[in-house]
């Protein structure tokens, strides 16, 4: 059974692209295009990792998707996904000049358990996706 993909980023072309790398490796790839399609389809996909966006119809839309889900809430209704891992695609360093690091507990948001930069590279893209699958 093939690994399920949520991946979420406003733009299409972006989606189109990290999606045909994906599905030729034989993932299930399930496209969203905003943070609120994403939290609707995390609860039907219940997919094996999510790629996200960070700037979407908001700067921090990613990073508000990422919170959500990962909520420990007694009402949260993501507590199925919550675990789920979050691998954040971002070209936030090239518009912000913010730099993250998975080591710096103080520019990072907990819960993400990768990320990759804008522009993608597919060899360390294909990396990370088998590292957190």
């Amino acid at each position: 059974m093939s690994k399920k993909i949520l991946l979420v980023d406003d733009d299409i072309d972006t989606c189109a692209s990290i999606s045909k790398v994906l599905s030729a490796k034989g993932y299930e790839v399930t496209e969203a295009y905003s943070g609120a399609e994403a939290l609707k389809k995390v609860l039907t996909v219940k997919p094996d990792l999510i790629i996200l966006d960070v700037m979407m119809e908001k700067d921090t839309a990613g990073f508000e998707v990422a919170d959500m889900i990962r909520s420990e809430r007694p009402t949260s209704k993501y507590k199925e996904v919550k675990n789920v891992p979050i691998i954040v695609l971002t070209a936030i360093n090239q518009v912000t000049n913010s730099r993250f690091s998975l080591s710096d507990k103080d520019s990072f948001l907990p819960g993400i358990n990768d990320f990759l930069t804008k522009p993608v590279n597919f060899d360390q893209l294909l990396e990370k996706v088998a590292q957190n699958t």
